[in-house]
């Protein structure tokens, strides 16, 4: 073990002034004493004191977990970071305002927060700050439903999705532990309801952005804007306050089906203002201006009766369109696509998507347009119809459509015919012509009549068979008595049927049975024929004329036979003797006479 030194004492020391205290040492350790009493003298418990930041540990660029904050002399505290978390900002040599919870802990620590400090000063601040409108800085902390939580002086405050920016918020959590500029909108002070808007802060700075760009809009102009919203029929650009539309047709020189092709939401992209109107309040705007057109650059040595190749991009009813460059299009009109002539949808002859050839039928770069043709690629099958189809000849046909005159029939294909409804049959009146033929029935027909100008055919059914009229005149003849049956009836009369499947026709009065009754439909009589008119096809009949000729025929016989008895006995007393007359010769005429009363 070392020996300790030897220890010799100040010979200076003042031991009896040490004794009393009242050393020099002591003196100076009492002033100081004083000195921080005085600083403490100063703060209390439960208030609000300026301080400022001396230390952040531990320093960047770790995380920093607290503050040191001294608020006088040699009087600091620590508070955590995490109180500072609104304002990432804050730096040592800072002040802040912190809330005195106490002024030793166990440790003899002194107790300080920024929280409480900001709490007690908030609804005084955001008072002041709502009524004068100001700016103010807050951090948005969390999520909650229908929009944010954000941290101002200490109080949470709710910010609305609809109110965090002018264009509609996607990703709600990539705002979260930002800080950002609001104003406060709405304030209650007795619910503790604090509502705040960082829109209205961009509205006011578009606004005046919108009236900038306003006054310097040009047709031609080129502007950089921001895809805001895309709808089927275009895009809504925003080009710094103020929207301008994009319409779907000027966005690619090629047809597209959708914008989206094209553009995306949030997407910077160049335009030009292609127009706008007075007051500058709806804007036309282009992108497919941007680029050449490409009718510019189009073959000049194309012409009609070139043959193209090209893809189908688009089919409808009337037609269909061909790209067959990028950004040039031709219209294939359905009338262009078959040589047949009864309308048809352009979607039987062609699909999307589908490469095609096709003949240039006209051509106009200037207009932007191209007219294109299916059928010529096949030969015209009116060229030679005559020789085809001459006049007279038999072929089948398929039924297409009716009309009220008549029926519509395909020979082929480009070749139709029309057959009247006279044409359809010998014996039958027909109104309609599905009362005898049906659509895409066969029907053999005979070439009548060719109009190779206005691409028509007269065609006729009835034709393939002989005309049974030469042999109806034989036995339809005028007062011949027929069965037959009643098939309909019509505004002046009635449809008969008659043998042999011919139709005949009456008048109501020529309907009435002999006890003064009509005939009804299904109701069968004898008919006598009045007239026949070969030429029309046309037999007018008749029921009343048969039992009423059959009355006048018996009259006539009776009174013919009353006139010869009356000549006889006119004959006998002109051969007797006047002279010589006896009673029997009197009984004789008397009784004579008798008999022609009776008759």
């Amino acid at each position: 073990m070392n020996k300790p030194e030897h220890l010799t004492p100040n010979q200076d020391f003042d031991w009896e002034a040490y004794e009393q205290g009242t050393t020099a040492l002591h003196e100076d350790r009492q002033a100081d004493l004083e000195k921080y009493e005085a600083t403490l003298a100063n703060v209390k418990e439960k208030e609000v004191v300026k301080g400022r930041i001396v230390d952040i540990v531990p320093r960047p660029p770790k995380a920093a977990r607290e503050f040191i904050v001294s608020i006088g002399s040699k009087s600091t505290g620590s508070v955590a970071a995490s109180e500072f978390k609104y304002n990432p900002d804050f730096k040592i040599g800072d002040e802040v305002e912190v809330y005195v919870d106490n002024l030793e802990d166990r440790d003899g620590h002194l107790v300080l927060s920024h929280r409480l400090a900001r709490a007690e000063r908030a609804w005084e601040r955001i008072s002041e700050a709502a009524e004068k409108d100001e700016i103010i800085i807050g951090y948005i902390k969390s999520r909650t439903k229908g929009g944010m939580v954000v941290d101002i002086f200490g109080v949470d405050a709710f910010l609305p999705g609809s109110q965090i920016d002018v264009r509609p918020i996607r990703d709600y959590d990539a705002l979260l532990d930002k800080t950002m500029e609001f104003k406060i909108v709405k304030l209650s002070a007795e619910q503790h309801n604090v509502v705040v808007s960082h829109k209205v802060l961009i509205e006011a700075e578009l606004e005046q952005q919108k009236k900038d760009i306003i006054s310097k809009l040009e047709k031609g102009q080129v502007l950089e804007g921001v895809v805001k919203n895309i709808m089927p029929f275009g895009v809504f650009v925003d080009l710094g306050g103020v929207d301008g539309l994009i319409h779907i047709t000027d966005l690619s020189w090629s047809r597209i089906n959708s914008p989206e092709e094209v553009v995306s939401l949030d997407e910077k992209i160049n335009v030009v203002i292609l127009d706008f109107d007075e007051d500058k309040t709806r804007i036309s705007l282009g992108l497919k201006q941007l680029t050449p057109n490409p009718w510019d650059s189009l073959d000049k040595n194309l012409k009609p009766g070139d043959i193209v190749k090209g893809k189908v991009e688009m089919v409808t009813d009337y037609g269909a369109f061909v790209e067959i460059a990028p950004g040039i299009e031709g219209l294939i009109h359905v009338s262009e696509m078959s040589w047949t002539q009864h309308l048809r949808s352009a979607f039987d002859f062609i699909k999307n998507g589908e490469e095609v050839e096709a003949v240039i039928l006209s051509i106009e770069p200037e207009e932007r347009k191209m007219s294109l043709g299916l059928k010529q690629l096949k030969p015209d099958p009116w060229l030679n119809i005559e020789e085809k189809f001459p006049v007279g000849s038999r072929h089948m046909a398929r039924v297409r459509n009716f009309t009220h005159f008549g029926v519509f029939v395909e020979l082929e294909e480009g070749v139709d015919g029309l057959i009247h409804l006279s044409d359809l049959t010998w014996t039958k009146r027909i109104k309609h012509p599905s009362e005898f033929t049906e659509i895409d029935a066969e029907l053999e027909v005979v070439v009548l009549e060719i109009d190779k100008e206005n691409r028509r055919l007269s065609l006729g059914h009835k034709q393939t068979e002989e005309n049974p009229w030469d042999v109806f005149e034989t036995v339809f003849t005028e007062g011949s008595v027929h069965e037959g049956m009643v098939e309909s009836f019509t505004d002046k009369g009635a449809i008969i049927s008659l043998p042999y499947g011919v139709e005949g026709f009456t008048t109501q009065k020529h309907l009435t049975k002999e006890d003064g009754s009509k005939l009804q439909v299904d109701e069968k009589a004898p008919f006598k024929v009045i007239e026949f008119n070969k030429e029309n096809h046309r037999i007018f009949v008749s029921h009343l004329r048969v039992y009423e000729e059959a009355k006048r025929d018996e009259e006539r016989k009776q009174n013919e036979a009353k006139a010869q008895d009356e000549a006889k006995l006119q004959q006998q007393v002109a051969s007797q003797k006047v002279e010589k007359a006896t009673l029997g010769d009197l009984s004789e005429l008397a009784e004579l006479k008798d008999k022609l009363d009776e008759q």
